[in-house]
């Protein structure tokens, strides 16, 4: 593992924690700091142009409130909304 990677890994976890809106903070930042210590690079560029997308339509698309559209359908939006099911229930 190189030293870049590392870096891009913990500025990502970083951006998870902290993008502006409570909900997607913890939201992503338990997701980050559980998956993307595992993720290959394409991953991270996948994860990173989610990031892109912005906190609010993140969040909906993750909870199921709204249809992700196709340019999101991606493994790692799958894995996001399966940990969103699992920290709900995990909640309720």
């Amino acid at each position: 593992m190189t030293e870049d990677i590392i870096i891009r890994r913990k500025r990502l976890i970083h951006r998870s924690l902290y993008t502006g809106m409570k909900e997607t903070d913890l939201l992503l930042g338990g997701f980050a700091r559980k998956y993307l210590a595992d993720f290959s690079s394409d991953e991270l560029d996948i994860y990173e142009t989610l990031l892109e997308a912005g906190d609010p339509n993140i969040y909906v698309w993750a909870v199921g409130r709204e249809e992700v559209p196709a340019e999101y359908q991606t493994n790692v939006m799958a894995l996001l909304q399966e940990f969103t099911r699992f920290e709900q229930r995990s909640k309720d």
